[in-house]
């Protein structure tokens, strides 16, 4: 579908430090649910509240090595264009700008929700991007729990340690691409 065409788009953002296949499955999800058109999978340049994170530019390679099947999937390097640390309300107004005729939404796990009070202009963000909350373990409410109990904290923790056990459980929670990427670079390396 051409871009020029209004199209209802989800924003799929957050550090992906690094990215697993419960952040794959939730633009899966949204897309064969019909909810939007497509996902613009947006990682954050510097992180909001001083997080150490890996470089910008190995973080989007990651994104796009695990996204790259999904269709109507797109990573985006938005974030480096914004100030940093940049925040969510300034990447929509820019995406709104840039594409007028998209309805937006924010793609978020419900693990999320209990941080919105730390949101900058969280109101303000919410009417630009009505919120799309897909349950998580541990943060039901929202329905029935769709996606693994799988974050990024426990993939850089398994990939620190290089074992054969990390790297067995490490198979079932990151894209291939993403593990072979991450080990290649040397990335979270104990």
């Amino acid at each position: 579908m051409p871009e020029s065409v209004a199209q209802r788009v989800a924003l799929l953002g957050g550090s992906f430090d690094p990215p697993h296949v419960a952040h794959v499955l939730l633009a899966q999800y949204v897309l064969l649910t019909g909810a939007v058109d497509r996902v613009l999978v947006v990682p954050v340049c510097e992180h909001a509240f001083g997080k150490r994170l890996a470089p910008f530019a190995d973080r989007v390679a990651l994104c796009e090595l695990a996204f790259a099947s999904v269709r109507h999937v797109r990573v985006s390097r938005i974030e480096e264009e914004l100030p940093h640390p940049n925040r969510t309300l300034a990447t929509l107004e820019r995406l709104k700008q840039q594409h007028p005729q998209d309805s937006l939404r924010l793609l978020v796990g419900s693990d999320v929700l209990a941080d919105v009070a730390k949101w900058h202009a969280f109101e303000a963000v919410v009417s630009l991007a009505p919120l799309l909350v897909v349950p998580r373990p541990g943060h039901e409410g929202q329905g029935p729990v769709l996606m693994p109990d799988v974050s990024s904290t426990q993939v850089r923790e398994l990939l620190a340690r290089r074992d054969a056990a990390a790297l067995r459980e490490l198979g079932a929670l990151v894209p291939h691409d993403v593990l072979h990427y991450a080990l290649e670079n040397q990335l979270y390396a104990g």
